[in-house]
């Protein structure tokens, strides 16, 4: 049993703009809201980083023994999605339903734990619409022509989060031209049926919700209001979380949330990732070409609130670096294999585990965990290349150390031979040898020494260590390992 040391968590809130001491709402229970995708489309690499920074924050607080009630939406509901059913002539629920399926695929692929709540706009229109009641009596919304808005300046607190003036929010909102909105900021609460589109009844005419509306009704009704942490993008603290807060707060005379977390952006070769410069990274092609762990290891290289940079080099060192670890694991297993040993604690793995802690307890710091984990891997090579018997329970306890903390940042789940299977393909379809290919001038040079023709041997092993093979002459004959 690992031992987490009782240390306080902070966290960095965006409400406030400092790190604050993390205090739940319910003793040892924490409820956590992220805003989900908008189904019209694959998941990219920027749904990637905010997918692998909320289940990391989830997998650690589940270690210090928070009961998580964790809450993900879909957005099956929107301009974009019914943009793609009228492009592709099918039914704006089946564009949904597809998209839905195709990020589960990639969101398994990554090893991200399921929420526990997983809710579709669609399911929670009658909440919606009566969200918009309260806000109409109460005097925050109008209706023009049947669509409804949000009135901003009827709340005091408009722009609190966001911490823009009225100048930078205008620029910011991409403010659709509708000359009777009493503001530019206000926003849509309820769209107005339009002709060939998806429509509920409500008691303000026919339409279907606005964006902000959603998450405010699906967040409180699975944790309550107000609850303890709503997360997303950078991007979406405005407008989006703006006038979620604005919404709700304005509704229930309340306050909304306690905590607000947005992950960095991602660039890519340092531009920023956009449709219009065609650099869109789907995570599917990603996983063509690298293992999963290999964009967890990447991301959580960057604090969670910094920018990041997606390049070639930095994607190949992580891989590298994903191997080693891995590397690390399958010496260490080979070594304790079929030996009945019991684990003896050891104070270098229990200092390095406190250091990983406090990390993480500074606002989920992962790049410092990950070096962390990067350490406990140099101990348990160390402690295995001293070739000492009486080592062995501390390389156990350290082991089972090193898989424990890799778990809360979610690598290290493949068993060595998947992975090495997996990696060893990749590497030959990269240089282009084949497998038959590479057996054949591993004979070739077992040949070569048995005949004492050392010159042809060497020749071989420096050809195939070129192109980042290794070999490796074991009693049981010649194996090869990709050089990292």
């Amino acid at each position: 049993m690992i031992h987490i040391h009782a240390m306080n968590l902070n966290i960095f809130n965006t409400f406030s703009g400092r790190k604050e001491p993390f205090k739940t709402i319910k003793e040892n229970s924490v409820g956590l809201y992220v805003c989900g995708v908008t189904v019209y489309d694959h998941c990219h690499i920027g749904h990637a980083r905010n997918a692998i920074v909320f289940d990391v924050i989830i997998r650690y607080l589940k270690a210090k023994g928070y009961n998580v009630i964790s809450v993900k939406n879909f957005t099956n509901i929107d301009d974009k999605i019914i943009k793609k059913s009228h492009e592709e002539h099918i039914n704006w629920k089946d564009v949904a339903e597809t998209y839905i399926a195709s990020f589960y695929e990639d969101m398994d692929a990554l090893n991200i734990l399921r929420p526990t709540y997983e809710p579709r706009a669609t399911e929670h229109i009658d909440g919606m619409i009566e969200l918009v009641e309260t806000l109409l009596k109460k005097g925050n919304a109008y209706i023009i022509d049947n669509d409804v808005y949000f009135s901003v300046e009827s709340f005091k607190g408009y722009g609190e989060l966001s911490k823009r003036s009225l100048d930078e929010m205008l620029a910011g909102a991409r403010v659709e031209v509708n000359e009777k909105k009493k503001n530019p900021l206000d926003f849509a609460l309820w769209k107005a049926s339009k002709e060939g589109e998806p429509w509920w009844d409500a008691p303000f005419g026919k339409g279907r919700p606005g964006w902000h509306i959603e998450c405010s009704v699906m967040s409180t009704k699975y944790l309550g209001n107000p609850f303890d942490i709503h997360g997303g993008g950078k991007d979406l603290i405005f407008p989006h979380h703006e006038n979620e807060r604005a919404q709700t707060e304005a509704a229930t005379g309340k306050k909304f949330v306690n905590y607000w977390i947005h992950n960095g952006f991602v660039n890519i070769e340092k531009e920023k990732m956009s449709k219009s410069l065609g650099n869109i990274l789907l995570i599917k092609d990603f996983l063509k070409q690298y293992h999963p762990d290999t964009l967890r290891v990447f991301f959580l290289s960057t604090h969670y609130r910094s920018p990041v940079d997606y390049n070639e080099k930095s994607i190949e060192d992580a891989d590298s670096a994903l191997y080693r670890l891995y590397h690390t694991l399958e010496r260490a297993d080979t070594l304790l294999h079929g030996k009945d040993i019991e684990e003896m604690a050891f104070d270098e793995a229990d200092e390095i585990k406190q250091r990983f802690f406090e990390a993480m307890d500074d606002d989920f710091n992962t790049a410092l965990g990950l070096s962390c984990i990067f350490e406990l891997s140099k101990v348990i090579n160390r402690l295995i290349d001293i070739r000492d018997e009486s080592n062995l329970p501390f390389i156990a306890y350290t082991r089972s150390l090193f898989l424990y903390l890799s778990g809360i940042l979610g690598i290290l789940n493949d068993k060595w031979q998947i992975y090495d299977d997996r990696e060893k393909k990749r590497h030959l379809a990269k240089i282009g040898l084949d497998t038959h290919e590479l057996e054949r001038l591993i004979e070739e040079r077992s040949e070569a020494r048995k005949k004492k023709d050392f010159k042809k041997a060497d020749n071989i092993r420096n050809l195939l260590l070129e192109k980042g093979i290794i070999l490796q002459d074991l009693p049981g004959g010649t194996e090869w390992r990709i050089k990292k």
